[in-house]
C-alpha cells in the first residue's frame, strides 16, 4: 500500500503546482515555453486538484491514506 501513497502524493503535489502555476504565476510560465505544448486554464487545473482530493478522501476512509 506504500505505492498508493506515494503515487497519491505525487499527483497531489503535480495539481497544486498546475494550480498555483495557473493562478499566481501564468505570465512566467508562458515566458518559458512550455505553454505551446501543456497549456494551462484555471478550471481543468482547479477541476483537476479537486478530483485528486476526491480520490485522496477516497483513499483517506479505505484506510490506505495516514
Amino acid at each position: 500500500m506504500i505505492v498508493e501513497k506515494i503515487l497519491f502524493y505525487l499527483v497531489l503535489l503535480d495539481s497544486l503546482f498546475a494550480v498555483i502555476a495557473t493562478w499566481f504565476f501564468s505570465r512566467w510560465y508562458k515566458k518559458q515555453g512550455l505553454h505551446r505544448y501543456f497549456p494551462l486554464s484555471k478550471g481543468w487545473s482547479a477541476l483537476y486538484l479537486f478530483l485528486v482530493m476526491w480520490i485522496g478522501f477516497t483513499l483517506y476512509r479505505l484506510g490506505i491514506l495516514f
